[in-house]
């Protein structure tokens, strides 16, 4: 069975529809996450067909975290170390275009990463690796989301 990370943006604290529930906290190398980690299955076909899904709000529940004091490493690391293979972030943005409104859902391919005040590699400390960044997007993970 596929396990999903899904990280919640402002304004989704919570998954509904999760069966066999359980709360999971995670230590790493990092720090600890955002908030406990949420474990459950979803139902995704009527057929019965489930996945497991790992839930963590990315400013943890009660929104208590800014965006430069969440731990994304620490985030990842747990969802990683939980077996997640796929990793879902869903973040209330804006955007440049007019026809893209407020509730509109938008699956991105690409993006420009701006953010500052913050660590932005899991290497250091004698460890160099070079990540290219041409394809930020999981291909397989767009295509299964786009035909959901």
């Amino acid at each position: 069975m596929v396990r999903i990370g899904v990280i919640g943006g402002s304004g989704l604290y919570e998954l509904e529809g999760l069966r066999d529930v359980r709360e999971v906290r995670v230590e790493t190398p990092f720090g600890a996450p955002s908030d406990a980690l949420v474990v459950g299955r979803l139902a995704i076909a009527d057929d019965g067909e489930e996945v497991e899904l790992v839930f963590l709000p990315r400013h943890g529940r009660g929104h208590r975290l800014t965006p430069t004091e969440v731990p994304y490493r620490a985030n990842l690391w747990a969802l990683k170390s939980l077996g997640c293979s796929w990793v879902i972030s869903v973040s209330a943005v804006g955007s440049l275009r007019e026809q893209i409104v407020p509730g509109h859902v938008v699956l991105v391919d690409q993006f420009i990463d701006r953010t500052r005040q913050r660590a932005s590699t899991f290497f250091g400390n004698g460890v160099v690796a070079h990540i290219s960044f041409g394809d930020p997007v999981c291909a397989a993970l767009h295509g299964a989301l786009v035909e959901a």
